[in-house]
């Protein structure tokens, strides 16, 4: 095997989890990969390019894709195999907690001549006990990484001193140095998207399963565009929040993808892939400018794909209008969180039921394909009862979108931990959390436990963690039956639902008191009886996951159009 300048590996959420007893419940049913967490950060894909571009080999695999669509992976072979001087592992998401750090263990046992790097969210938040990891050699800190990381590669090379990288933290012997986060891009224009360069590393390493987005995505191929990094918004829960970025990642103000650029970058998507497009950021924030010359651009280059929209406040009557006028399909996302407004509030987002509903009722009459909206629990000032009626605030919506199948309404849990950075994880108790893990390390042990009520790092003084992992379901069952009653579903798949959830809950049920057997034996023993079940359960279950996914047609049908870019050269 070819060696490569670096590898970036992306670990599962816990290692090795086809082997531990883990009942995952509803962690990951907003989001299209598994609770494996499988999806890599998109910061790989503009990582990889950039550094190609600087005459880096380089290489994208996913262990934790690769994991679930062959559950006879030999991991430590195929780790073993892989050559590299720099093996990069994502610590983006804190649920990679326990599995990044034990596919870094790994990669140091069999190479322990190469750097093992480390970047993200959390690994930014948590650099200094990162290195404090016998396996963990270097961090790269912030949110935009691409030019800190060709310096690095660069030094590496030439020996030139690491203290002239931006961003870096390292050790080198006993000592910890740590550089201060100087890159922080006011402007997203030079961070461009390759697409091409997926396919070509495809087709030179004959390996489309490591390269793979998520488990399913050659099934249903959405791709993304990112449109802005930092945020307006102050969100109680939030480690992407505006004080968060200021916090720890030095980002003062956003950075915005020029309008022009971000059309040109979903038209160069559209060369390889035919399937939806997910613009990353809300491109309202740039101003009515901004969005005009976005969607002016996206109609001039001919733009066939899809966009999906993400939307924290609901968007007025303009967007709909520009978005229907100038694309050949749009979708959106909400995320009012709570019908409540004074929880809306609480959690930082400031507006009312009737602003929310007008924005629906707009969505659908400019022709949206697809409205999803989705409800939270765990949230400062809300209820069990608080919580369910918000699942009960399902069946208003429907009725007043005429029980339009474009409609979908969702509900998961705050799962499984506060962010980092987050208010609400810096001041737990002036927003009414009690936190259970601070450090890195009290995370990366938590992940480890059977049950994800468990592992859930918090409960606030309004619910506990048993509240809130039993009315998780509870409000589950309040949709599915309005989404019956408003005839979007069948009784059998109402019959269905219903008793997935209820399973959910017993299963729930039978690991709290397997995890009271005082005998460690029995319990062993009690565990493995439900093993099989337990990931029966593990995806959709309390949403159903297909539910989430827009037309796609399937990779295959974007192979013609991406062999002719790479023959045209694109």
């Amino acid at each position: 095997m070819r060696k490569e300048d670096i590898i970036f590996l992306h670990a599962p959420s816990v290692y090795d989890f086809r082997k531990e007893f883990l009942f995952y419940g509803p962690v990951s049913d907003m989001v299209p990969s598994t609770p494996v967490f499988e999806m890599y950060p998109f910061g790989f894909t503009t990582m990889a390019a950039h550094l190609a571009k600087g005459g880096h080999r380089v290489r994208v695999v996913n262990l934790a894709s690769m994991m679930l669509n062959d559950r006879r992976l030999d991991v430590e072979r195929l780790i073993s195999r892989l050559r590299a001087d720099v093996f990069g592992i994502d610590l983006h998401w804190l649920p990679h907690a326990h599995g990044a750090l034990e596919v870094a263990k790994l990669v140091k046992r069999y190479h322990p001549e190469a750097k093992v790097l480390m970047g993200g969210f959390s690994a930014t938040y948590y650099h200094e006990e990162l290195l404090g990891y016998p396996q963990v050699d270097m961090v790269l800190k912030g949110d935009s990484t691409e030019e800190p990381l060709l310096q690095l590669m660069q030094a590496l090379r030439d020996g030139t001193p690491l203290e002239r990288v931006p961003n870096l933290s390292w050790k080198e012997g006993g000592t910890h140095h740590h550089n201060p986060i100087t890159h922080v891009p006011d402007t997203l224009d030079d961070q461009d998207i390759d697409y091409g360069w997926i396919v070509r590393s495809v087709i030179r390493h004959m390996d489309l399963e490591g390269h793979k987005p998520f488990k399913d995505w050659d099934r249903y191929p959405i791709t993304m565009a990112l449109s802005i990094k930092g945020c307006h918004l102050n969100c109680t829960v939030c480690g992407g929040s505006c004080q968060a970025m200021r916090g720890f990642l030095n980002r003062q103000r956003p950075a915005f993808r020029s309008p022009e650029k971000l059309a040109q970058d979903v038209f160069n998507i559209q060369r390889y892939i035919k399937g939806p497009t997910f613009i990353v950021g809300d491109p309202r924030r740039g101003g009515v400018d901004y969005m005009e010359r976005f969607f002016k651009e996206v109609k001039r280059l001919g733009v066939t794909n899809s966009l999906i929209f993400e939307f924290f406040t609901p968007p007025d009557e303009e967007f709909y209008r520009l978005a229907s006028a100038n694309t050949e399909g749009f979708a959106v996302e909400i995320s009012p969180d709570s019908h409540d407004p004074e929880v809306r509030e609480a959690l930082g987002r400031r507006y009312s039921n009737e602003e929310l509903e007008a924005s629906i009722r707009n969505a659908l009459r400019y022709g949206a394909e697809r409205v999803d909206v989705f409800f939270m629990i765990g949230l400062p000032k809300q209820t069990r009862e608080s919580a369910v009626r918000s699942a009960g605030y399902a069946r208003h919506l429907y009725l007043l979108a005429d029980k339009d199948p474009r409609l979908c309404v969702f509900i998961s849990p705050l799962a499984p931990f506060l962010d980092p950075g987050s208010m609400a994880f810096e001041d737990p108790e002036r927003y009414g959390y009690v936190s259970f893990a601070r450090t890195l390390e009290e995370h990366r042990a938590r992940l480890l436990a059977p049950s994800w009520k468990h592992v859930l790092s918090y409960e606030t003084k309004w619910m506990t963690r048993d509240d809130i992992a039993e009315v998780s379901y509870e409000a589950a069952d309040v949709i599915n039956r309005a989404r019956f009653e408003c005839g979007l579903i069948d009784k059998e798949e109402l019959e269905f639902r219903l008793r997935r959830s209820a399973e959910a809950v017993d299963m729930m049920r039978r690991v709290d008191a397997t995890m009271a057997l005082p005998d460690p034996e029995e319990r062993r023993k009690a565990f493995q009886e439900l093993q099989r079940r337990s990931e029966e359960l593990m995806e959709s279950t309390i949403t159903h996951k297909r539910e989430m996914e827009w037309s796609a047609k399937g990779l295959l049908r974007s192979v013609p159009r991406a062999a002719w870019a790479v023959l045209r050269g694109d």
